[in-house]
């Protein structure tokens, strides 16, 4: 008899750990060796297709409108109840909000096996959040990390060394064609162009990053954005995401005076393509776990522009599929990014070898074959 395993996720926002999870389990769902249930705290959001395109039975949603309240135990509960009817032998959790509630609900209901995840290091949370996910790992009998700078935090965090468990994020190349017709593509965005190109083919520098946390420092992006427009005005600077702070963005663009330079996309279903036509992909965040932004930018082939933080040394090599610079360091991002712009033979080499690094470290086999391990494992541990 298969084991019953139930993935747990807040909600299908377009988020890291969202298409991760995601992901995931439609790698589990394939490869048969698990029976696969779905929950979730939230069951709205652009990724939630991809869920309902699996065909389950059920995603039942456990709503929550805060942690301290009677909605909470009800919540609690049902979501008890549910794992029991269910025989559910393992709950796996994906963020900060699903760790909280599923621990605490697995462990109401006696599951044996309790996994949760940890995608960041610092800037999401507040001091309190911290130190209740942190208490609510007690609960758990291991944690997925994905970058060995997580595990590190988790670790001086006061965790116990034996529970995180290192399986670095998954990419599915399919979704990454090197060879595919862009012009429609750039035709979409011929309109938004800024006249001053006059015709000639624009130079894009790209990031992909959610506007919901100020974490992901696009003030930085924007202001190393105006450096490299003094010296390269062709160039056009994508920005895909959305969330809460795009306005105040906006804003700061035009502060900046590259306003007819820097293109708000929002939320947007084209990422490859649009990444495709980039000639320089870039992160700017202040803390990070490990980014999918970087393995998608260099799946496409693109040399990366990135700070320094968290997991992101773990993919990019210095000097030879991009460049680490200091965070919050504007100055140094708009040089990496004119010489990459300046030198477009480097780049392309840069971007060749970064492909190569996906395509051997960060294959979604090996997320689905340590994923499957570790379950294993852990029954085993509950079971001797």
């Amino acid at each position: 008899m298969k084991t019953n395993v139930l993935q747990l996720i807040h909600g299908f926002i377009q988020g890291g750990s969202e298409t991760q999870m995601i992901q995931l389990t439609n790698l589990l769902v394939n490869s048969g060796n698990f029976n696969i249930h779905v929950a979730c705290l939230d069951g709205k959001g652009a990724l939630r297709p991809k869920i309902d395109a699996m065909n389950f039975a059920e995603v039942p949603e456990f709503n929550l409108t805060s942690f301290y309240d009677r909605n909470t135990i009800t919540q609690l509960r049902r979501f008890a109840a549910h794992l029991r009817e269910r025989n559910i032998n393992i709950v796996h959790t994906h963020d900060f909000y699903s760790n909280i509630f599923g621990m605490m609900g697995a462990r109401l209901a006696g599951i044996p096996v309790r996994i949760a995840s940890k995608r960041e290091t610092l800037g999401l949370r507040s001091d309190a959040q911290n130190k209740l996910e942190l208490l609510t790992f007690r609960l758990a009998n291991a944690i997925v990390v994905n970058a060995e700078a997580v595990k590190t935090y988790l670790l001086r965090a006061g965790v116990r060394k034996t529970k995180p468990a290192l399986i670095y994020n998954g990419l599915d190349l399919s979704r990454f064609p090197l060879k595919c017709d862009s012009s429609e593509t750039l035709r979409s965005l011929s309109a938004t162009l800024p006249p001053s190109l006059n015709g000639n083919r624009p130079r894009f520098v790209t990031i992909v990053a959610n506007m919901h946390h100020e974490v992901k420092n696009y003030p930085m992006f924007l202001r190393a954005a105006k450096r490299v427009h003094e010296s390269s005005p062709g160039a056009v600077f994508l920005l895909i995401g959305e969330g809460r702070l795009s306005e105040s963005l906006r804003r700061l663009s035009g502060e900046l005076g590259i306003q007819n330079n820097a293109l708000f996309l929002g939320h947007s279903n084209n990422v490859p393509d649009l990444l495709r036509i980039s000639e320089v992909c870039i992160l700017s965040s202040t803390a990070e776990g490990f980014s999918n932004s970087i393995l998608e930018y260099m799946a496409c082939g693109k040399p990366v522009v990135a700070t320094n933080v968290g997991g992101a040394r773990e993919a990019i090599v210095e000097g030879e599929t991009g460049f680490l610079v200091p965070s919050d360091d504007d100055k140094s991002m708009g040089a990496r990014i004119l010489e990459l712009l300046e030198n477009p033979e480097r780049a392309k080499q840069m971007g060749d070898a970064g492909r190569h690094i996906v395509e051997t470290h960060f294959s979604c086999d090996a997320q689905l074959r340590k994923t499957e391990a570790l379950y294993d494992h852990l029954l085993r541990d509950v079971r001797a």
